[in-house]
């Protein structure tokens, strides 16, 4: 599926959770909380030392996760991420290089973007699918009804500045796939195991 044709892959979930781990025990412990709740597709970002390891735990302990490696700024990274187990990847941005990799890419890719001319050119090469990075800087809802008129075959999946209060008015455009965030996992949340109060964000993001 690659870069291309991959509108209908981001689309078989709403709320793709977004996380950055600090340890592989903790991503294991938030991931099967928020999986329980009903939250199936989880982005963890390779912001950190233990994303890699993480994506190939998670793979391993929890089958009917549908895990994937964000942040994947380089080729080598993407790759190294479907190595770890990753069933698809996200970037923030994109460049020559990394939207070659894309085009290629064995599992699906979807690319960031933050203006029309970049939509316009992963567009251009088949995509029809990406992520709009860091949406609520750009403009967040406006913005996107802006690019419907222009782009009608491009769709987006919005991450960044995400909440529960901001969610259902990104979901009911017409070009919104999906939206990513956190919100449903706060990091004091986290540290502080409170995983009850976690579930509860989650089924709530889930019903969505």
């Amino acid at each position: 599926m690659s870069l291309k044709d991959n509108e209908g892959y981001f689309s078989q979930i709403r709320v793709i959770a977004v996380l950055t781990p600090e340890s592989v025990a903790s991503a294991l412990d938030l991931s099967r909380v928020l999986f329980e709740a009903g939250l199936r597709m989880h982005e963890i970002t390779l912001r950190t030392d233990c994303g890699l390891e993480a994506i190939a735990t998670l793979t391993r302990e929890l089958p009917g996760l549908i895990i994937g490696a964000g942040s994947v700024v380089t080729p080598e990274l993407g790759e190294a991420a479907i190595s770890a187990g990753a069933r698809f990847l996200v970037s923030p941005g994109t460049n020559d290089a990394l939207l070659q990799f894309a085009a290629d890419c064995r599992v699906p890719f979807l690319p960031g973007v933050s203006t029309v001319s970049e939509s316009m050119r992963v567009l251009a090469l088949g995509c029809k699918a990406a992520k709009l990075f860091p949406a609520d800087v750009l403009g967040g809802v406006a913005f996107l009804r802006a690019l419907a008129a222009p782009l009608p075959a491009m769709k987006f999946c919005p991450s960044g500045g995400m909440d529960a209060q901001v969610a259902p008015n990104f979901l009911r455009l017409s070009n919104v796939l999906a939206i990513g965030g956190s919100w449903m996992a706060p990091a004091e949340l986290v540290r502080k195991k409170r995983f009850a109060e976690i579930d509860q964000l989650a089924r709530a993001a889930a019903a969505l």
